[in-house]
Parts: C-alpha cells; sequence; structure tokens
C-alpha cells in the first residue's frame, strides 16, 4: 500500500473490504430468515419447463455453519496478513520480505557448495567440471537472455566467446563487469564530424580500417575528420578498454556492420546498459560465474 499518497484510500479500502464481510453474513441472515408460504406439496410455487418445481426446504446447516466459518476466517486472515489498507497485519508479512527470507535461506544452504570454489585461482576453476557445470547453469538463468545460450550474443549484446572485450577479458574485469554492470555510451558526433558528406566519408574509413569493403575515395577523404573520434577510439582506431571504446580494427561490429549502421551511430549515438549483478549473486556465484565466461574464450587454458 505505499503507493497511497494520504491515508484516506488506507481507510478507503479498509471500509470497503469490512463492508463487503459483513455485507455477506447480512445478507445471508436476511435470506435465512425469510420464510416463504409453501403450498401443500412443499414449493414456492415457481415452475420450469412445465414440471420442474423449487421446493421450499431451508438450506443446510452444514452449509450455514461453513459460511460463518469463512467469514469468521476471512476476518481472522485480515488482523494477522495485510488485506485492510495500510495495515500490514500482526505478522507484518509481505511479498518482498518473504521472497528476501526465500532468497537468503537459498543462498545459505548453497554457501557449502561454493565454499571449496572461494581460494581457486580463475584458471583453477576453469579447470573444475563441477564449476564448469555451476557456471552454466549461473549462466544460463542470469546471463543468456542476452548473450544467448552459446553466449555468442547477438546485435547490441556481445559475444563472450570470441575474445573480443570491450572493456577487458581478464578474470578480475570479468568478475567486475558481473558485480557492477557496464554502461556504454558513445554522444552523437555528426557536428564534430562535419557535413553529412563527411560523415559518410568517416563510416568507409571506418570500414577500411577492418579491411572490410568499402569506398577508397571517400576513405580518403575521411581519415583526416576521424580525428574527431580519436579521443575515445584511438588515432590507429584500435579502442581504448579504460573507456569500453571497440576496436575499430577487427572486424566485429557489435551494433552492425556497413555504411548505413555507422552514419546511424555516429549521427545518433549508442546507450548500451549491462545491469549489475551484486545484488542477485553473491560473491561466490559471481567468481564461479565468471570462471566459466572467462573459460568460453580461453579454452585452450582447461586443457
Amino acid at each position: 500500500m505505499s503507493d497511497f499518497i494520504n491515508n484516506f484510500w488506507s481507510v478507503y479500502v479498509a471500509a470497503i473490504t469490512l463492508i463487503g464481510i459483513f455485507g455477506c453474513l447480512l445478507l445471508l441472515i436476511l435470506v435465512a430468515s425469510k420464510k416463504v408460504v409453501p403450498s401443500g406439496d412443499n414449493t414456492t410455487g415457481h415452475v420450469w419447463d412445465e414440471d420442474l418445481r423449487e421446493l421450499n426446504n431451508p438450506m443446510p446447516k452444514w452449509w450455514m455453519g461453513l459460511f460463518v466459518i469463512t467469514v469468521v476466517f476471512s476476518l481472522g486472515y485480515l488482523v494477522v496478513y495485510p488485506g485492510l489498507g495500510g495495515f500490514s497485519g500482526k505478522l507484518d508479512w509481505s511479498q518482498t520480505g518473504a521472497y528476501d527470507k526465500e532468497m537468503a535461506k537459498a543462498k545459505a544452504d548453497l554457501e557449502p557448495l561454493y565454499a571449496k570454489f572461494t581460494s581457486m585461482p580463475t584458471e583453477e576453476m576453469a579447470k573444475d567440471p563441477q564449476a564448469m557445470a555451476i557456471g552454466e547453469r549461473l549462466f544460463m538463468n542470469n546471463c543468456a537472455q542476452c548473450h544467448g545460450s552459446d553466449a555468442r550474443g547477438s546485435k547490441s549484446f556481445p559475444n563472450l566467446a570470441d575474445g573480443d572485450w570491450l572493456h577487458g577479458g581478464s578474470p578480475e574485469k570479468i568478475r567486475e563487469t558481473i558485480t557492477n554492470g557496464r554502461i556504454g555510451m558513445m554522444p552523437p558526433m555528426a557536428a564534430a564530424v562535419g557535413s553529412a558528406e563527411d560523415v559518410r566519408n568517416v563510416a568507409h574509413y571506418v570500414l577500411s580500417l577492418s579491411g572490410s569493403p568499402h569506398d577508397a575515395v571517400k576513405a580518403s577523404q575521411g581519415k583526416s575528420k576521424f580525428v574527431a573520434c580519436a579521443a575515445c577510439h584511438g588515432m590507429d582506431g584500435k579502442g581504448n578498454p579504460a573507456l569500453g571504446a571497440p576496436n575499430l580494427t577487427d572486424d566485429i561490429w557489435l551494433h552492425g556492420w556497413g555504411e548505413a549502421a555507422i552514419v546511424n551511430i555516429v549521427n545518433n549515438g549508442k546507450h548500451n546498459e549491462m545491469p549489475a549483478q551484486k545484488e542477485k549473486l553473491t560473491e561466490a556465484q559471481i567468481a564461479v560465474l565468471a570462471s566459466y565466461v572467462w573459460s568460453l574464450s580461453n579454452t585452450q587454458n582447461q586443457k
């Protein structure tokens, strides 16, 4: 009920709830006390389909008792659990609190399983079948939605198995990325590059850096304009892991390949974000997951 802006709505919801419960009980009492004068054959006089007649038998006592028990139970429930507006109940129960307790218990139960890996170097952990099996499951549950079940990513989601790392692929950097997440941002650069023609020329120069198909004349004209991009990508176009600036010479295109894709990024910039996992995973889980991710591009070290 934290969305209520004042106490009125809390009282309103509580009143509606109680009125509904006691209204049902009152309706039952009124119906039970109403007597219908039966005819000689104990019917109410209502007839359907020519010969279907409604008997005037009273409601069974067991049904009446069950209804009253239900009302009493609902009132008891509202005293113990939330349901009356902003009243949280005597047990102070909430879905969030229950979830947090279950997650805390699950993490505590799993600690012994991860204990053997906490002091193990990443390279050694990558050779441990049990650690890799756990790491793969963690990856499927927390990373595969974006990077794919094979970790090869897709457009705008990095391939984790190719050895190309925007922020560095060391075990420490991978663990840092998983823990704190990453925010990648390239600002719109069209104004700094020049005219629309200059932007297209720069796009061809960028294509030339990786030996991709390009127009050599436009690439030569775009080289001087590339200086606007060199602050992040370097004059040689090999990027800067400290900034997360991609290497433009390796023919790996995270956001699409070709003149149109590059022109679009130069004109409009790009914003990518990987969420931090430190609130979802324990340090031990992050260590195992980081080792699994590291192993994907370092398979030779597992032999």
